[in-house]
């Protein structure tokens, strides 16, 4: 039986939680690294009770994600060819989804295809080299600028061990904005060039996430550090083979690829989608600047937040392999920006919107981001609360309702579930309020082409599919907890109504 209680969480909460210094310091912990162990996997026992030890390299389930073999093999070839089909509808088919001409035979159409995506997003030196040059820049950046220092999640298999993650990314993400106008301003790298060539720079993004994968794949095989494998080579290359791969002692290679890479870039395609349209026209029309505001509010959460993602389940059990190398280095930020390149490839007077529509669209972004911020910053200062690792920053925006006080929660052996603030109206209303946010960068762009539609169509799927993995893996972990947690809040997504 598993014992369920409900109570204030005052006594969890420690007496001296840290605090971030008025100006952050700079330094560095070599994190604890597993001893290499044998690459074939065995099962072990313990000395006197010779009972079997469960061996964290297998994963013996039988429980296979996403479709299994055959769902991780068709999204990893499916969506690099979404992505070029996408680009070639911007550059050649007025913004619209690519189709076949009256009479054209399939065949033909996709040679087509091919030969379009070839003239319009062959992957270049220059972008080879500016891409490459943007990701060592970063690395760069997260070794030698100050920050602060944060706990993660204990790792049960290393002996409940709880790295250290060194936190700057809203230095990194400021220094990287001013360089990028500073090399426009002089001429080295016109910003615009992200809109203009936008096809090789995808390229790139494409073929790197697919080449990292395969190096971070096949060095955690040879260096032992695999974990929770199934078996099934390509399942197992699609979820990836280690769980906290890390260079130089300080890079931890999962929240650097997760915070930075993708939403700095996305923020500075939009930027280039700014500058772009100021140098033709003279003015910069309110839907980019929505974009600005939309990209700089992801961007900036990311790196005022970023103590927080080290307690996220991105951090503390997807591993690092495909779905979180292709997704960060291509799909997010080489997809997520088809509204802004639809606005800085159309003239404004195809979205000119009136001024109420406008507005409203601008105060639906900011309501949707402030419970979208301050929900996800519950939980995880609950999770620091309980822990005793509460890191208090003063990153702006600190926005009210950020952190409960004397906040309740069911207590059970596997963990605890928050019952206050956001999550004790709905369980799931974080994914609401991004949704939102999605929403309106679509409702921004108007209706005239669907690729901006892209998003929060792919949005809406995602957040179902992965609302269903946390439910299920929530009622295999917590049991009748979890039964009680849906009694106390039955709502999913939005409180009092679903």
């Amino acid at each position: 039986m598993v014992s369920v209680t409900r109570s204030k969480s005052r006594s969890r909460t420690p007496q001296t939680p840290l605090e971030e210094p008025e100006t952050p310091v700079r330094g560095r912990r070599s994190a604890a690294t597993p001893k290499k162990e044998a690459s074939k996997a065995v099962k072990k026992t313990t000395g006197d009770s010779k009972k079997p030890v469960k061996d964290h390299r297998i994963d013996d389930s039988g429980e296979l994600e996403f479709g299994g073999v055959f769902g991780t093999s068709m999204v990893m070839l499916g969506f690099p060819l979404l992505m070029w089909y996408m680009w070639v509808g911007q550059a050649y088919y007025n913004s619209q989804l690519p189709l076949p001409e009256a009479g054209q035979s399939i065949v033909d159409f996709v040679k087509d295809l091919y030969v379009k995506a070839t003239l319009c997003a062959f992957p270049s030196l220059k972008a080879w080299f500016v891409y490459w040059a943007f990701l060592a820049y970063q690395c760069v950046l997260y070794i030698v600028l100050p920050g602060v220092w944060a706990k993660g999640n204990p790792i049960p298999h290393r002996d409940n061990i709880r790295l250290d993650y060194f936190c700057n990314a809203l230095w990194s993400f400021w220094v990287t904005v001013f360089t990028a106008l500073g090399l426009h301003i002089t001429g080295v790298f016109k910003i615009t060039d992200l809109i203009d060539n936008f096809g090789e720079y995808m390229s790139v993004g494409i073929f790197s996430g697919i080449i990292v994968s395969f190096i971070a794949y096949y060095s955690a095989l040879a260096r032992g550090a695999e974990h929770r494998m199934t078996g099934y080579f390509i399942y197992d290359f699609f979820m990836g083979a280690e769980l906290n791969p890390r260079i130089f002692g300080i890079v931890d290679l999962k929240m650097f690829f997760e915070v930075r890479l993708p939403w700095f870039l996305l923020f500075l395609i939009s930027i280039g989608a700014a500058v772009k349209q100021y140098e033709i026209y003279g003015y910069v029309t309110p839907q980019v600047c929505f974009f600005l505001l939309a990209h700089w509010l992801y961007a900036n959460a990311c790196g005022k937040g970023e103590e927080l993602i080290v307690t996220t389940w991105d951090m503390s059990h997807e591993k690092w392999g495909f779905m979180l190398i292709f997704w960060n280095m291509a799909g997010v930020p080489l997809t997520y920006c088809h509204g802004v390149l639809y606005l800085a490839r159309h003239a404004p007077s195809e979205y000119q919107w009136s001024v109420g529509y406008n507005t409203f669209l601008f105060i639906m972004l900011l309501c949707a981001y402030y419970v979208f911020d301050t929900c996800n910053s519950q939980k995880n200062r609950f999770r620091q609360q309980e822990r005793g690792t509460l890191l208090k920053r003063k990153a702006f925006p600190q926005l009210p309702w950020q952190t409960i006080e004397n906040p309740t929660f069911i207590k059970c052996e596997a963990g605890t579930l928050l019952t206050s603030g956001w999550y004790g109206l709905a369980r799931k209303v974080h994914y609401t309020a991004d949704f939102f946010q999605m929403m309106s960068w679509g409702l921004i762009c108007g209706f005239e082409s669907p690729l901006p539609w892209f998003l929060p169509s792919f949005f809406m799927a995602m957040i179902l599919h992965r609302a269903k993995r946390d439910t299920d893996r929530c009622a295999a972990k917590y049991g009748p907890a979890w039964e009680e947690y849906k009694r106390q809040v039955p709502y999913l997504f939005i409180p009092y109504v679903f």
